[in-house]
């Protein structure tokens, strides 16, 4: 991640949630009270965005809060275990909690859902893929906690390659059509993706050359039948309706690529608690 660009976030972050002022800390405490925060794992997940993000958002809050004892990301951690340690003015600690909170639980719940996937494949030579389906203003974080579980990333926006879906094929009547005015614009530098969603379009795709095809909620016969058809002449990437029940499945049809929108849209927070106490 580009931590200028983290920073900057995470500055926004914290005017949210702050407003005009934390009114409660500001009639308890003083400000030169200074005590330790703990994050504590309340179960096992894998962690992401502890180390790069939670710290950051305190350290964003007050540059002297000090940080030590974080959970790397990608690591597995269980129930009880600390996540990190920052030490600095309570009212720092109080005011950037909430906001380091939920990023981590968010992007820990992401790294634990992918890793599962990644998991469930293990060891077919398939890569576990995310999508766009990510919350706005949180993309580059949450596809960093895909990479962190294990997954890797799709096109980050739209200006990453062209991927010509099914209204892209319908305005211009065909895959082919599509496929000619894409190639004759767009730099040569940039890969072409084309959604099928039988195994004709799959057919006009190879005879297009493109370079990679999107396998739209094709069972695993149609899979492994794309498969034998692209004989290696173009990546197959399958999309749609993936779920841990039926991953493995997917992945043994012979894909190269299997992305899932649930990584990002539909990932539980895991549970992680913060507990303060004053300096010694």
């Amino acid at each position: 991640m580009d931590r200028l660009q983290l920073q900057r976030t995470l500055e926004g972050f914290l005017a949210e949630d702050i407003g005009t002022g934390d009114i409660t800390t500001a009639v308890i405490f003083t400000g030169a009270e200074t005590g330790e925060a703990r994050f504590i794992a309340k179960e096992p997940f894998v962690a992401a965005g502890l180390e790069t993000v939670a710290a950051q958002v305190f350290t964003t809050q007050n540059p002297a809060v000090t940080i030590t004892d974080t959970a790397a990301d990608g690591t597995r951690v269980k129930n009880g275990d600390i996540l990190l340690v920052a030490k600095g003015p309570v009212a720092d600690l109080l005011q950037a909690e909430r906001v380091a909170l939920n990023l981590a639980q968010r992007l820990s719940g992401i790294a634990t859902l992918t890793a599962d996937f990644v998991a469930a494949v293990a060891p077919l030579p398939v890569k576990i893929v995310d999508t766009r389906k990510t919350t706005p203003g949180l993309r580059t974080l949450e596809k960093y906690a895909v990479r962190a579980g294990g997954g890797h990333n799709h096109r980050f926006n739209l200006a990453d390659g062209v991927l010509i879906k099914d209204n892209h094929i319908a305005a211009c009547g065909s895959i082919s059509a599509a496929v000619a005015r894409a190639r004759s614009l767009a730099p040569h530098t940039l890969k072409i993706e084309v959604e099928a969603e039988s195994i004709d379009q799959v057919r006009e795709c190879l005879a297009c050359g493109v370079d990679i095809i999107l396998l739209d909620n094709m069972n695993p016969a149609q899979l492994r039948e794309a498969v034998a058809i692209a004989k290696g002449k173009a990546l197959l990437e399958a999309s749609g309706g993936v779920k841990l029940g039926n991953v493995r499945a997917i992945a043994e049809s012979g894909v190269d690529l299997i992305s899932i929108g649930a990584l990002t849209h539909s990932a539980p927070a895991v549970d992680i608690s913060m507990r303060l106490t004053p300096a010694s």
